[in-house]
């Protein structure tokens, strides 16, 4: 492993499984930075992403406190790309910009997950070392997202606005198999830990 962090982005799909194996890898050993809870912080009242969310949509999408009623934004932007574009093109590099800031505060030898859903789809998976995809097929993401309560119709319309799992399976230097029970699952990403430490040393 060279003198600076070794980047791992870590990336899945709707209910996929992927905050599961980040806390995971943090319990074995990683640094972990969780996308979407950096886009909470940008959300709250008075952050960077909840002034240019109201600049973007109005301050209809904001709560009453003047944070971002994401459940709101999200209906806005899900059946509207070009919405969707907009938002991503003012959000994603606060997002970066975060990533940056958290990697410059760690140490050398040190294994950096970062956990994002559109890690793909951005086109930023190219800015780590190892892109690690958590998987399972697309009939096990309808099922479990709905079991977590997610509406059937909202699900399906997320899953619409993803990339395939297969693809981004393609893309990836670790697969994380997420398919089966839940008892397998730990076993498995100490397995696929193994693997990108192996990877890691090689950089």
């Amino acid at each position: 492993m060279s003198s600076r962090p070794c980047t791992v982005g870590l990336t899945g799909g709707l209910a996929s499984g992927k905050s599961t194996v980040a806390g995971i890898l943090e319990r074995l050993g990683a640094e972990v930075f969780d996308c979407d809870d950096h886009v909470h912080d940008l959300y709250a009242p008075g952050g960077a992403g909840a002034m240019d969310v109201a600049y973007l949509f109005g301050d209809a999408v904001l709560d009453p406190e003047g944070g971002v009623d994401r459940a709101l934004l999200a209906e806005l932007v899900l059946g509207d790309p070009a919405a969707r574009a907009r938002l991503e093109g003012a959000i994603h590099p606060l997002v970066r910009s975060g990533v940056e800031e958290w990697l410059a505060t760690l140490g050398p030898r040190t294994v950096a997950v970062v956990e994002a859903a559109l890690l793909v789809e951005t086109g930023s998976w190219r800015n780590y070392d190892l892109l690690t995809v958590v998987w399972c097929n697309a009939d096990q993401q309808l099922e479990r997202a709905v079991a977590r309560g997610v509406p059937v119709d909202r699900a399906r319309g997320l899953l619409a606005t993803q990339m395939s799992m297969t693809e981004k399976r393609a893309l990836a230097q670790v697969v994380i198999e997420n398919s089966g029970a839940r008892d397998e699952l730990d076993a498995e990403v100490e397995r696929a830990w193994r693997e990108i430490l192996s990877l890691c040393k090689q950089l």
